[in-house]
């Protein structure tokens, strides 16, 4: 019989969670869409939104809000800044994958909110343009 020592090894499955949020500024709201459930007949509503973040190279994410209670709890504005916290689904029809984000949670951004911590802060801008001057005895530019 062969004994094996497996020492500081943790053998248990990881679980990660990781919270998908999106920040920025509503910049559309798209028309809302409706139906009537096929297998329970209930009916639904769903609300289409886009938000801007800020970043240098801005991204535009579009979400949804499903329910007619949600979209009335949240109730998103044109203009408002929100923090959106989402879940990723795909699903399959016809031989195509779409994705789909929907809102679990949507926070107002307030202008005296402190950013988040691990969240890198840009730099100020320079209040005034630095002093060139042509033909610089010094160059040390490699190039």
């Amino acid at each position: 019989m062969h004994r094996i020592l497996l020492k500081n090894r943790n053998f248990a499955p990881e679980f990660k969670f990781i919270a998908m949020e999106f920040t920025g500024k509503i910049i559309a709201i798209l028309s809302p869409r409706g139906g009537v459930s096929k297998t329970s007949g209930n009916e639904w509503k769903s609300q289409e939104y886009v938000i801007e973040n800020h970043d240098q190279y801005p991204r535009k994410m579009c979400f949804d809000v499903f329910g007619a209670d949600k979209i009335e709890q949240f109730n998103i504005q044109m203009g408002e800044e929100l923090t959106v916290s989402f879940d990723i689904d795909a699903r399959q029809w016809q031989d195509r994958w779409f994705n789909s984000i929907r809102a679990w949670k949507v926070e107002r951004v307030s202008a005296g909110t402190a950013m988040e911590p691990g969240v890198p802060v840009p730099p100020p801008a320079p209040s005034a343009t630095p002093d060139f001057t042509t033909g610089d005895a010094k160059d040390d530019l490699p190039f």
